[in-house]
C-alpha cells in the first residue's frame, strides 16, 4: 500500500458531513467493456463490507461514474439506468443504500467538451450542493487517474485501486494518491485517515 499526504478533517467552520466519491466499473462492480447488461453486474469482492464500514463511519456515499458509451452509441441510456438499477437492488438486498448517484453520457470526441465527465468537476459539485457535503474532507475513490484527479483539485484526498484498471496505472498515481488493493482496503484507510488527531485539535 502506499501512502497518500492527507487526512480529513473539519474545514474552517467545523462541518464534518464528508463523503466517499466512488467510481462505479472497475471499483464497485468488476470492470466490464461498456457494460449494458444488467444481468452482468457483479459485485467487486469485499465491495460490501466496504460500504458499510463507510456508512457506519457517517460518510455519504456517492457514485461518481463517467458513461461515454452512451455517446459512442454502444448503449442506450435506458441501458444504463438499467444497470445501475440493478447495482441498486444488490446493494439494498445488503442494507446498502447510496445518497446520490451522477453519470455523465458525454465523450469530448463524440459530444464535445462538458463540465461533468471526470475529471472535470461538475458531478461533484452538484453532490456537494445537493447533499451539504465538504469536498475538501471528502474522499475520491476509482481505478483511473480521472477517478482521483478531482480530489487533488478540490482539496480532497484520491485513492487509486488496484481493481479493474487500477493495477495498471499505479506508476502514474500523482504525490500524494494512496495506491489500494480494492475498495475495502480503501475504507480501512480512510477510517484509519480519520481517527488520527488533526492538527490544531
Amino acid at each position: 500500500m502506499r501512502r497518500g499526504s492527507f487526512c480529513g478533517g473539519r474545514n474552517a467552520l467545523g462541518v464534518t458531513r464528508s463523503a466517499v466519491f466512488i467510481d462505479r466499473d472497475g471499483t464497485i462492480i468488476a470492470e466490464k467493456n461498456y457494460l449494458s447488461d444488467p444481468d452482468d453486474v457483479e459485485l467487486v469482492p469485499g465491495t460490501v463490507q466496504a460500504l458499510h464500514t463507510l456508512r457506519t463511519a457517517g460518510f455519504a456515499l456517492v457514485v461518481v461514474t463517467n458513461q461515454g458509451g452512451i455517446a459512442w452509441g454502444r448503449y442506450a441510456t435506458e441501458d444504463y439506468h438499467a444497470v445501475a438499477t440493478r447495482l441498486d437492488d444488490q446493494l439494498a438486498a445488503q442494507g446498502i443504500v447510496m445518497d446520490a448517484t451522477y453519470f455523465c453520457p458525454h465523450h469530448p470526441a463524440r459530444t464535445g467538451p462538458c463540465d461533468c465527465r471526470k475529471p472535470a468537476l461538475g458531478m461533484y459539485r452538484s453532490a456537494a450542493v445537493a447533499l451539504n457535503l465538504d469536498v475538501t474532507t471528502s474522499f475520491y475513490v476509482g481505478d483511473k487517474l480521472t477517478d482521483v484527479q478531482p480530489g487533488i483539485t478540490l482539496g480532497g484526498q484520491g485513492i487509486l485501486v488496484r481493481t479493474g484498471y487500477g493495477a495498471g496505472l499505479e506508476h502514474e498515481a500523482p504525490e500524494g494518491v494512496w495506491v489500494v488493493d480494492d475498495l475495502r482496503e480503501a475504507s480501512r484507510v480512510i477510517i484509519d485517515c480519520t481517527k488520527r488527531p488533526q492538527v490544531g485539535s
